[in-house]
């Protein structure tokens, strides 16, 4: 299948709630999702036969089957069901070309019986149960489970409303398997069956790093488990004050460092763990309370955004679509606010590793159904049918026109706009509309291109390279620019912008 494809897996339609929290996780070429009582498994690997034979003995998972008429070979992965007067549906790997028919399997355990017709390749979609529903050979899952991790060839489920601060684990490389107890090292375990134990704190988010250790993302601390917890893992608290917000309110970034929205803002953990630091604390300092998400109306997604070199952080309320968001750049070490429509409001985010470079980037799930991506070249955001302006602006530093206690005046500005020369190789910038402010103190001027208020003046300017100088005359203590452009399919550029002053008396 082409990187750009993408295949309907019809059973699922109906067979999730995409109204509750849903959490997925990869592995052994299938993936697992957790949607509370709704545990399922897309299965990309396996092939799948039937059986209505009530005299079949039961397989195992390993066992070899063999068609007596095709010849085709398969290795049982997992099964619906094992009892002798039940139907079973069988998955596994078929090691032949040779495909199977309707006709006679033996398998190398002695199991004996006739498949109901032809084999259904992948992908598949069914019910995550224990294997064969057989609860005495394979254990208990969970009633219901919200998050969903890979840690150490384990399958990882929490977030169980019955029991909010407990993990469970599946036995090694078996994620049908969680017979907990058993006395080996790979055996399936849960939080009150290990020495490392369980969390003491509602479990919000799994935080998983290849084998190298799991977070666990609670309400109002975070913890850390290192090692395998049957073979000598601990459980170790990394913060008794920080919580996390949800499930997907987090990403690394190429160099290991995790980041996350947390209680107290947004964090980033060195990869050696060397500290947590909250990158919001004196840059948004009211981040938290600006915001005022609520798990149970919003949705709060990050993404590592490689290509733009930056974190995508993204607040939706569920309902309407209505959204808040922020871009953290790597290159700058600042957050810009960003708005999305409606439509295209941000339930999901994942940067998609393609093999073909052309379709790698972040993808966003959108309210709308549509699988999104930021385009560098597009001057107008998609909502379906139809596309949207973007409306965007940049704010300087309000500065001042002289000294302390005296009025400066701004004699002239010159604006250099970006692009190249008439049919060069640069991109021309459109348009952008510039608003000067003035004010005897910084906080008033900057409350005035806040709240909208009449600037002291306001023009366009067009076209690329040096402008003309602008004489404004304009006599003040502080003086505040803003440049914008809201006009459908045009995006703007700046390369610099100069102005002098001089003295105008006592403020």
């Amino acid at each position: 299948m082409a990187d750009s494809d993408m295949v309907v897996l019809t059973d699922s339609v109906g067979d999730i709630d995409t109204a509750d929290q849903l959490t997925m996780a990869a592995a052994f070429q299938k993936v697992f999702i957790a949607n509370g009582a709704n545990l399922k498994v897309a299965d990309f690997i396996n092939t799948k036969i039937a059986t209505n034979d009530a005299g079949a003995t039961a397989c195992t998972s390993g066992t070899i089957l063999t068609g007596g008429t095709s010849g085709a070979k398969m290795i049982v992965d997992y099964v619906t069901g094992v009892t002798d007067d039940a139907a079973s549906t069988i998955y596994g790997y078929r090691t032949t070309s040779a495909t199977f028919t309707t006709e006679a399997v033996t398998g190398n355990g002695g199991q004996s019986f006739t498949t109901s017709g032809a084999e259904t390749a992948a992908p598949h979609w069914y019910s995550w149960t224990v294997f064969g529903n057989d609860t005495t050979t394979y254990g208990t899952m969970p009633n219901k489970a919200y998050l969903v991790a890979v840690y150490r060839g384990r399958l990882v489920l929490a977030g169980n409303p019955e029991y909010a601060n407990q993990w469970y684990m599946s036995r090694v490389a078996k994620p049908f398997d969680f017979l907990y107890g058993a006395d080996d090292p790979m055996s399936a375990v849960a939080g009150n069956n290990a020495d490392a134990g369980q969390c003491p704190d509602i479990i919000r988010s799994l935080i998983s790093f290849h084998d190298d250790y799991l977070i666990f993302g609670c309400a109002s601390t975070l913890w850390i488990l290192r090692g395998d917890p049957v073979s000598g893992g601990s459980l170790d608290n990394l913060s008794d004050t920080t919580g996390m917000y949800g499930s997907n309110s987090w990403c690394f970034d190429d160099d290991r460092n995790l980041y996350f929205w947390g209680t107290g803002g947004i964090y980033k953990i060195e990869a050696n763990f060397s500290g947590i630091t909250n990158l919001t604390e004196t840059l948004l300092p009211d981040l938290i309370d600006d915001e005022a998400a609520d798990p149970s109306t919003h949705r709060i997604t990050m993404g590592y955004d490689k290509k733009r070199h930056g974190i995508v952080i993204c607040i939706t309320v569920l309902a309407t679509g209505v959204n808040s968001n922020y871009f953290y750049s790597f290159k700058t070490r600042g957050f810009f606010p960003e708005t999305y429509p409606e439509e295209a409001s941000a339930y999901s985010l994942l940067y998609y590793d393609a093999n073909d470079p052309d379709y790698a980037d972040l993808l966003i799930g959108s309210r709308d159904g549509y699988i999104r991506k930021f385009l560098n070249t597009a001057k107008d955001d998609d909502i379906g049918a139809t596309d949207e302006a973007i409306s965007s602006y940049v704010t300087y530093p309000i500065t001042p026109l002289s000294e302390e206690d005296v009025e400066g005046k701004l004699k002239e500005m010159v604006f250099d706009l970006a692009g190249g020369a008439s049919s060069g190789a640069f991109s021309d910038t459109d348009g952008v509309t510039y608003s000067l402010f003035k004010g005897d103190d910084a906080e008033t001027v900057l409350e005035d291109i806040i709240d909208g208020a009449t600037a002291f003046k306001t023009a366009a300017l067009t076209g690329t390279g040096r402008k003309n100088k602008i004489r404004p005359r304009m006599r003040g203590a502080y003086m505040g620019l803003k440049l914008a452009n809201s006009t459908a399919s045009q995006s703007w550029s700046i390369n610099k912008v100069l102005f002098d002053t001089r003295k105008a008396g006592k403020l």
